[in-house]
């Protein structure tokens, strides 16, 4: 028999109740609401999202990176395994339960990623983020950017005005970033429409589903040719 979910936290938020809860030892759940943003032993795109969004800067010198959503830190892990030791990565989180999660009762499933020399976090939300990126000439621009926030981009974004997915935000996006820059966005399914406006504002676009069989989320990849 299954154990039962222990609460670990709750807190309320505009959107509902964000809770964590756990039942052994590396089995937890993020939830809202009654949705389930993350569970701990379904990590697969998450991890493919830090690995395929850093995969062109094993070797690069001195490499900024943006993630954007902290969750269970997976995402953040795979981006930190995959680049140098003189990297800089910037997580923009929303809320600051999430991060002490992951520096508590989480840490031990990504040996403690937001401890990480390399990363600073920043409370905050991460389509401010780079809009201010974008538009501040003497900030530095990011190698790339990855988006692993609980809202992928589907079918009922609006095409231009969304802060995150529509044509502003991608623009926004290629302001913020280095040439030849990367952006990776986890998605829950494949959205025709925001791949279409990745390549039109540019980006060379290509699109993995993790895994084999079953349910696959999407990662959508932009590269800029310049």
């Amino acid at each position: 028999m299954a154990q039962p979910w222990k609460t670990i936290e709750n807190i309320i938020t505009d959107e509902g109740v964000l809770e964590l809860r756990q039942r052994g030892e590396r089995d937890f759940l993020i939830t809202i609401g009654s949705q389930i943003l993350m569970n701990s032993l379904s990590s697969r795109s998450e991890v493919a999202l830090g690995l395929l969004g850093c995969g062109h800067l094993k070797r690069s010198d001195n490499p900024r990176v943006l993630v954007g959503g902290l969750g269970m830190g997976f995402t953040l892990r795979a981006a930190l395994d995959t680049l140098p030791s003189s990297a800089q990565v910037v997580v923009a989180e929303l809320n600051p339960a999430v991060l002490e999660w992951c520096k508590g009762p989480l840490a031990t499933l990504t040996e403690n990623a937001v401890g990480d020399p390399r990363v600073t976090v920043e409370i905050g939300d991460v389509a401010r983020r780079i809009r201010t990126t974008a538009e501040n000439g003497g900030e530095p621009r990011f190698d790339a950017i990855i988006l692993d926030l609980y809202r992928g981009p589907h079918a009922k974004t609006d095409q231009r005005d969304d802060p995150l997915y529509g044509t502003r935000a991608i623009e926004n996006m290629r302001a913020a970033l280095k040439p030849c820059g990367v952006i990776a966005v986890w998605g829950e399914n494949y959205d025709e429409s925001f791949d279409k406006r990745l390549r039109q504002a540019g980006f060379t676009v290509t699109t993995k589903r993790p895994g084999r069989g079953g349910f696959r989320h999407a990662v959508f990849l932009g590269r800029l040719n310049r």
